[in-house]
């Protein structure tokens, strides 16, 4: 619990919506046009991102794509849904250091151990506008129940 308490003083770590603790450390001042949601985005942004035993990052979607780094930690369970089938995908340690969701694609995630700290960049750049959860969609929710029911957790 020290090196996640530190990891969130030294970083200046705030709790983000979906779960765990994020800090935005880029935002790009280029503008870009998204075709995705017609406007303006920045080109890209990046955050810490940490989650520690027992928290989940919940089911969500971002409209445009997302790289995952691993840091340090414990290996980072990341699974994507895309409304018929579950994807799981360990990163760190052994594992691969990257993980990437396509735009659009419903995304969670959780620690296997004590803490995983990411980093989480995406293009063009993050808006809360583009963010939403599962479980505002009673179809996905039921869509998620029926095919992959291992991952009802994650809502």
């Amino acid at each position: 619990m020290k090196a996640m308490r530190q990891l969130i003083e030294r970083y200046d770590l705030i709790p983000h919506p979906e779960g765990g603790f994020y800090r935005e450390v880029y935002r790009s001042p280029m503008p870009v046009k998204s075709s995705v949601v017609t406007a303006e985005r920045n080109a890209m942004t990046h955050i810490y991102f940490l989650l520690t035993r027992g928290q989940i990052s919940r089911f969500h979607q971002v409209r445009h794509d997302e790289i995952w780094n691993f840091y340090e930690g414990s290996a980072l369970r990341l699974v994507t849904f895309d409304g018929t089938t579950a994807r799981e995908e360990l990163l760190g340690l052994e594992n691969s250091y990257t993980g990437i969701v396509q735009g659009r694609l419903f995304q969670s995630a959780e620690s296997t151990g004590d803490y995983s700290l990411m980093g989480c960049t995406v293009a063009p750049g993050f808006d809360f506008e583009d963010f939403s959860f599962l479980s505002e969609s009673p179809e996905m929710v039921r869509s998620l129940k029926r095919n992959a029911p291992l991952y009802g957790r994650f809502l």
